[in-house]
């Protein structure tokens, strides 16, 4: 009995992080915010990624930096001139919708036209909270190992995009890139997955690509 109260609850939080999803999606499209929930375990690259494309892109962007304790990471993205909202999580291993919903009020969305959800390092956590973006990115990197996908299926059955990170460190690490990333479509056969290295910039001109044809889709 304690079993099905436990999964009763569990679904009925689901269901309630939806609605506020829902509500969150509504917000952005209001305000023409092209929107992506960034998830990747801690050293994928989430925040360097942002970095990079901050310099790179057009676009206007504003970030939601989520994170269990530190604000670290938000103040790199501060550090760019870019409106960042910091958020701790505290025990929880992910953002939730509610949590979003109360971060899009300290984020100017007339001001961006892309707003990058940085999720808390984690690939098993957020994989069933939805936050209301429009796509959401997992970002991988070869010195997680390339059994990462293999171990972490269901943050990709749903993703829009994959990321294989540090891609010039795969001979150091003795990682198969290649490896990862038809381990991730075999997951989801129809997800792009882009291999990266941030140190030399390959993947990231693919990467904006992906966004913009995501934006021009919507």
């Amino acid at each position: 009995m304690h079993n099905v109260a436990s999964i009763e609850v569990e679904a009925d939080m689901i269901r309630a992080n939806n609605k506020l999803a829902e509500g969150n999606r509504k917000v952005l499209d209001e305000n023409n915010v092209f929107s992506v929930d960034l998830v990747g375990a801690v050293g994928s690259g989430k925040t360097s990624l942002l970095e990079t494309l901050i310099d790179q892109m057009d676009d206007s962007i504003g970030v939601i930096a989520g994170d269990i304790l530190s604000k670290f990471d938000a103040k790199r993205i501060e550090d760019k001139n870019v409106p960042v909202k910091g958020l701790n999580t505290g025990k929880e291993c992910h953002l939730d919708a509610h949590l979003v919903e109360h971060a899009l009020d300290d984020v100017p969305l007339s001001d961006i036209s892309i707003l990058f959800v940085e999720n808390v390092g984690n690939l098993i956590c957020p994989a069933d909270f939805q936050l209301g973006t429009h796509i959401r990115v997992v970002i991988i990197s070869v010195t997680e190992g390339d059994d990462t996908a293999e171990k972490h299926p269901m943050i990709f059955k749903d993703a829009d995009m994959a990321i294989v990170n540090k891609v010039d460190l795969a001979d150091a690490v003795g990682a198969d890139a290649d490896k990862m990333v038809n381990d991730v479509k075999s997951i989801n056969p129809n997800i792009p997955v882009v291999k990266c290295s941030l140190k030399t910039n390959e993947g990231v001109e693919e990467i904006i690509s992906l966004f913009k044809k995501f934006q021009d889709e919507l």
